[in-house]
């Protein structure tokens, strides 16, 4: 059984792997890793999507300045969103970053701001600390 399962974890590393470089060759994908790398937080959002408000307005409560794209603001957004689904499997926004760290969509940012992981990954006290 353990062999098995390792198998299937060294399958699942390689699927993932395989994917991330079949899509690092598109302009959108290399967008997306540019933008994580050449920003402390990032936020790829909908200007009209309300989960991704929430995630926003996290950052406010930490005094924190995301850099956010509005994929729905530009006209290769679709693409950029199709990049990002293939890069971290998911395509829902918003999709939420740290450090170059995927932190995951709205309820996964609510919840590590909710249990201070957010503010330990940004090196901020929190206002309940101060």
């Amino acid at each position: 059984m353990t062999m098995m399962r390792s198998f299937s974890m060294a399958m699942l590393f390689f699927t993932l792997v395989s994917s991330i470089s079949m899509v690092s060759s598109s302009p959108e994908a290399e967008f997306v890793k540019k933008t994580i790398s050449s920003h402390k937080i990032v936020i790829f959002s909908k200007s009209s999507c309300p989960y991704c408000r929430r995630a926003k307005s996290v950052f406010g409560e930490l005094d924190q300045v995301p850099h956010v794209v509005e994929l729905d603001e530009r006209e290769d957004g679709w693409n950029v969103q199709s990049a990002l689904g293939e890069i971290v499997g998911r395509r829902t926004v918003p999709q939420v970053f740290i450090n170059g760290k995927h932190i995951g969509g709205s309820d996964d940012t609510v919840e590590a701001h909710e249990s201070g992981e957010l503010a330990k990954l940004l090196g901020v006290s929190t206002k309940a600390e101060l």
